[in-house]
């Protein structure tokens, strides 16, 4: 539970010093206020990086070095307090509970945020890496025990595409390739199995949230198979000619229907944004459940393409989630009554 934010010199911000109700918390403010700059600054100072952006330059006000978001709560009633700096020269760095960890982006190890914003639409519109990428962090989340097997993957099929290219340049035999090839069968395999035990608990929450939100019959499918060593050893000579594996868990795709259609190519943007908000929903209630300690969730600009009776029925899910702090124009976006009501002005927030 976030209980309150301070912002030097991030983006639109010079100094900002803000308590945070526990609940639903409403934004609102102009187009352009600096209502996206708030919740982009809760995900840097809880999960390390920002959900818009790699570049930390980016981050900080156009004319300072540095940047700092420093963010106050409680885990299970214990108070926690996260500080990110940030700068345009140099690696950022952050402290939980005054003790540096090892990268910033650990914190998400510690701490869970869920965002939605306009672009998460990607998530279902996208290609598969999108949905491969999305899937490996809701993995990461539910099954933080299996989280280090996307990597650990992805180190081992970079080695054997390595291997590949060398014997391709006539620098390394055949036989080399073996051991990367028993590597990438048995992450894959692992990986493989994760990904499906992921869907699984993700298909239920997310069929009842879709079709709460009016989005109908939906399913969750995971499309591809663990490769075998007599697999990936039948096409060396196709992988040797593209100088890359072609196969295996790198290229699967997860599918998003809705009775029946792939909602990727055949659904609208509308039923694209209700499948998103309904898979935030889903994980946001599994991490509740499979934890004390409930995730803060952000929406951006979530209500503003959704009618009146879906509006309504995203407040009051939202009211179940645990904290929740979603952005809109006007306070009339939001059907009930939010726990807090701020509105933003460009670099200040004060409350309603």
């Amino acid at each position: 539970m976030v209980d309150g934010v301070t912002l030097r010199e991030f983006r639109s911000y010079r100094e900002l010093q803000l308590q945070l109700e526990p609940g639903l918390v409403l934004v609102t403010g102009a187009n352009g206020a600096g209502k996206t700059n708030l919740l982009e600054a809760l995900h840097v100072g809880t999960q390390g990086f920002s959900p818009r952006t790699r570049s930390d330059a980016h981050l900080v006000h156009h004319d300072a070095d540095h940047a700092r978001v420093t963010v106050a709560g409680r885990r299970e009633a214990v108070p926690t307090t996260v500080d990110v700096t940030l700068a345009r020269h140099a690696p950022k760095r952050a402290r939980l509970n005054g003790a540096p960890v090892r990268s910033a982006e650990h914190l998400r190890t510690e701490l869970t945020t869920l965002v939605f914003t306009p672009d998460r639409l990607a998530v279902v519109k996208g290609g598969p890496a999108v949905r491969r990428a999305y899937l490996d962090r809701s993995l990461g989340r539910l099954l933080p025990s299996r989280a280090p097997l996307p990597l650990e993957y992805g180190a081992a099929l970079g080695q054997r595409n390595a291997a590949i290219r060398r014997i391709s340049a006539g620098h390394a035999t055949r036989d080399s390739l073996s051991p990367w090839t028993e590597r990438v069968v048995v992450l894959g395999a692992a990986l493989v199995a994760a990904r499906l035990e992921t869907l699984a608990l993700l298909a239920r929450p997310f069929a009842e949230r879709a079709e709460e939100l009016g989005l109908t019959e939906t399913e969750l499918a995971y499309e591809g198979d663990p490769p075998s060593v007599d697999e990936l050893d039948a096409r060396v000579d196709r992988d040797l000619e593209r100088g890359s594996t072609g196969l295996g868990p790198h290229l699967h795709e997860i599918a998003i229907r809705s009775r029946g259609r792939d909602l990727r190519t055949l659904g609208s943007q509308g039923e694209q944004r209700l499948a998103v908000l309904a898979l935030l929903l889903a994980e946001a209630e599994l991490l509740a459940d499979r934890s004390r300690v409930p995730p803060l969730v952000l929406l951006d600009d979530a209500l503003s393409e959704l009618d009146a009776d879906r509006r309504r029925i995203l407040s009051a899910r939202l009211g179940h989630v645990g904290q929740a702090i979603v952005t809109a124009t006007g306070a009339e976006a939001m059907p009930l009554a939010p726990a807090q009501l701020l509105v933003v002005t460009p670099g200040s927030v004060r409350a309603a």
